[in-house]
């Protein structure tokens, strides 16, 4: 959890929950004009300037979304955030402002905390947004992180889960399938550390698939690319429970169906490999794995020309009238294969497939 044993460490009760926000929070200085008000005063105050404000809020609990055993605090703090900014980029909105809530056992020095919070400033230099509030408590079990993620945007840029037709095109940027793998390897190099702490971790040549699972990227990005190519989406959403949910999640609230092509997921050659290495299915992963953050969204056919090339983006299917349902058209073949949602559940507190 926090390496360094020969570093004196700060119990949190030394500074007290207000001494420890503002101890937390001193190098975070407000950058966008919207964000009028910050830390310190009993509420933020943020001005959009007669936009839309876009909401969105995670909660990260130890045991159930992260395991310490083998994830740093820094790297937690940054994916916190990315987590939730991937949210409001799947809104088309851009992210301004978060607020960071922490309950934390005694087990935690302040020194890990600072590690958590220099993740959360890198993130938030990263992305240009401001840290404006937030709060700490004491926790019985463990560490739980909840961030809210605030976004601004004109209304008429704002794109919902409900705006795909049948004939719309399906697309996704980057690749898929790459977190899962990296956490399958995180975990297997775990296990074998718990059976002999002698033992050292193989993790040379799987950099790509760990770092999208331990340091994922929000791709706020995309809103700008799709201005330039003259495209808003008619229906997005980002894949943090992994495409076959996000699939679904975009049918019904759109009221359509899909047809989504085996051959046209896109994956890194890491990702298949190592799948192929622990036999597991690499399009599975894919389907089901989860965390990877990219964005998933329709467009107009319309819009075929000025996508069709494009390196940030794969077409990988399109939708049909609801009643025609949700199914994947296998590789090599017309056959018709349902789509499930077998992504992560924190309820279940496991991931399938």
């Amino acid at each position: 959890m926090f390496e360094d044993k020969s570093q004196e460490l700060t119990p949190i009760s030394k500074l007290g929950e207000f001494g420890l926000i503002k101890h937390l929070t001193q190098y975070f200085p407000l950058s966008n004009e919207s964000s009028e008000l910050g830390v310190g005063d009993d509420a933020a105050v943020i001005n959009p300037d007669n936009k839309k404000v876009v909401l969105t809020t995670d909660v990260l609990a130890e045991g159930v979304h992260f395991n310490l055993g083998y994830v740093p605090l820094k790297h937690l703090g940054y994916k916190a955030v990315v987590v939730n900014l991937s949210d409001i980029a799947a809104m088309n909105a851009v992210p301004t402002q978060i607020l960071v809530s922490l309950a934390v056992s005694n087990r935690f020095p302040v020194e890990a905390l600072e590690e958590i919070y220099a993740g959360i400033q890198a993130a938030c230099t990263r992305y240009k947004v401001d840290l404006i509030g937030g709060d700490t408590t004491s926790s019985n079990s463990g560490l739980v992180m909840s961030i809210t993620a605030v976004g601004i945007e004109a209304d008429e840029n704002i794109v919902k889960r409900s705006g795909a037709k049948p004939n719309d095109l399906l697309v996704v940027t980057g690749d898929l399938g790459g977190a899962y793998m990296g956490l399958q390897v995180l975990e297997r190099e775990h296990a074998v550390y718990l059976a002999n702490p002698n033992m050292q971790p193989e993790m040379e040549g799987y950099d790509y698939i760990l770092e999208r699972q331990l340091k994922p990227e929000a791709r706020t990005d995309v809103k700008k690319i799709l201005e330039g190519l003259d495209i808003k989406p008619t229906s997005m959403i980002d894949i943090s429970d992994g495409l076959a949910s996000e699939i679904l999640h975009l049918s019904d609230q759109s009221k359509v169906g899909f047809r989504l092509y085996e051959e046209k997921v896109p994956m890194d050659s890491l990702t298949i490999s190592t799948a192929d290495e622990m036999n597991l299915n690499p399009v599975m992963t894919a389907l089901s794995g989860g965390e990877d953050y990219e964005l998933l969204f329709t467009i107009s056919p319309n819009d075929f020309d000025k996508i069709k090339n494009h390196p940030d983006f794969t077409i990988i299917g399109h939708a049909v009238e609801k009643e025609e349902g949700n199914f994947m058209v296998a590789r090599g073949s017309n056959q018709l294969v349902a789509l499930t949602a077998q992504g992560w559940d924190a309820f279940l507190g496991n991931q399938n497939g």
